[in-house]
C-alpha cells in the first residue's frame, strides 16, 4: 500500500525529473509527453467535428479518428524518447565529467605534492621519508589507473566489444582467493571479512577474468562502506541446479528512495557520499551488466544504517559443450 501511494506520489509529480536532467522546461521529456496528450486530445475533437458533418456516417468517423490517434500516439512515443535519450544522455555526460574530475584531481593533487617534496631536496630522514613519498606515489597513480581500467571495462560492456574465455570454473576458489587479498584492507578498516562455503562447490561455465572482477567489486563495495566496526560475510551455496552466492553487510545500507538508482552508472547514494567521498558509482553497475551479459542477474535488500545484501546464481556446469 505504502509502494502504491509513492508511486502515485511521484507520478502526480511530472516535473521532478526535469529538475534532475538540467535542462529548460521545453525540452523536458515529462513536460512534452503532456502537451503531446493536449494536441491529441484536441486532435480527436476537431476530426471529430470536422468529420461528423462531412462524412456522417458514425462507422467511418470512429475509423478515421482512431487512424488518426494511432499515428498521433506513434510520433508522440517517438518525440518522447528520443528527447528522453537526449536528456538522459545530458545528464550522464555532466555526471561524468563532474565524477572523473573529482576522482582524478585529489590523487593528481597529491601526486604534485609528493613530487614537490622530494624535489626540493629538504627532506631530514631521506631515504624512510622518500619511501613515503613513493607509496604516496604509488597508491595515487593506482587510484587513477583504477578509475580509467573501470571506464573503460564500462564502454566495452556497453558495446559488447571484451573478449569471452568460458571455462568449467570454481566459484568457491575464485571467491577464496579474493577474500585472502581483501583480508589486509579489511582489518585496516576494522571489518570482519568472512567466508561461509557449503561443501564441495560443483564448477560454473563463466570467464574467470569477468567472474573475478564480480566478486571483487561486490566485496570491495560492501567492505568500504561500513562505519567503524563491521562484518562482511559470505556465502556459496548449491543445489543440485544452481550455485548461490550471498554477501551481507553491516554497512551504512542504501536509502529506500535511492535503492532504484543503484545499479545505475555514476550513482551513489547520499549516505554513502557522506561515509565515503572516494568512489565513482561504477562497481555496481559493472558487476550487474556483466552478469546480465551472461544471462545472469543480481538482486538486494538493504535498509539504512542497517546494512546491504546482494544475492546473485549461476547455473552447475553439467558437461554442456563450450561454444
Amino acid at each position: 500500500m505504502e509502494k502504491n501511494k509513492k508511486w502515485f506520489s511521484e507520478s502526480t509529480k511530472p516535473f521532478g525529473s526535469c529538475r534532475s536532467y538540467n535542462i529548460p522546461l521545453y525540452q523536458c521529456p515529462q513536460f512534452l509527453f503532456l502537451v503531446m496528450g493536449v494536441i491529441i486530445i484536441l486532435a480527436i475533437i476537431l476530426t471529430y467535428s470536422l468529420t461528423i458533418f462531412k462524412v456522417g456516417d458514425p462507422r467511418v468517423v470512429s475509423l478515421i479518428i482512431l487512424v488518426i490517434t494511432a499515428i498521433l500516439l506513434v510520433l508522440d512515443y517517438i518525440i518522447v524518447n528520443s528527447f528522453e535519450r537526449v536528456a538522459e544522455a545530458a545528464k550522464m555526460k555532466t555526471e561524468f565529467i563532474g565524477i572523473v574530475s573529482h576522482q582524478l584531481r585529489s590523487p593528481l593533487t597529491n601526486i604534485k605534492f609528493s613530487l614537490e617534496v622530494l624535489m626540493s631536496g629538504e627532506l631530514k630522514n631521506k631515504i624512510d621519508d622518500e619511501l613515503e613519498y613513493m607509496k604516496i606515489l604509488r597508491e595515487n597513480t593506482q587510484r587513477m589507473g583504477d578509475l580509467i581500467n573501470d571506464l573503460i571495462l564500462v564502454s566495452r560492456i556497453e558495446t559488447g566489444e571484451f573478449p569471452l574465455n568460458k571455462l568449467p570454473l570454481d566459484l568457491a576458489e575464485i571467491v577464496q582467493g579474493i577474500v585472502k587479498k581483501f583480508k589486509p584492507f579489511a582489518e585496516a578498516s576494522n571489518v570482519d571479512l568472512n567466508l561461509k562455503i557449503q561443501g564441495n562447490t560443483p564448477k560454473v561455465l563463466a570467464d574467470a577474468l569477468w567472474l573475478e572482477q564480480i566478486a571483487k567489486n561486490l566485496i570491495d563495495n560492501a567492505v568500504r562502506y561500513i562505519k567503524g566496526k563491521g562484518q562482511v560475510n559470505i556465502f556459496i551455496e548449491h543445489n543440485e541446479k544452481e550455485i548461490f552466492f550471498k554477501i551481507e553487510d553491516t554497512g551504512v545500507g542504501i536509502p529506500e528512495a535511492e535503492q532504484r538508482y543503484i545499479f545505475k552508472k555514476f550513482f551513489r547514494s547520499k549516505n554513502a557520499i557522506r561515509h565515503q567521498t572516494e568512489g565513482s558509482g561504477l562497481g555496481l553497475h559493472i558487476v550487474k551488466k556483466l552478469l546480465e551479459f551472461f544471462f545472469f542477474f543480481i538482486w538486494f535488500d538493504s535498509k539504512e544504517e542497517k546494512g546491504t545484501t546482494f544475492y546473485f546464481t549461476l547455473p552447475v556446469y553439467r558437461g554442456e559443450k563450450i561454444a
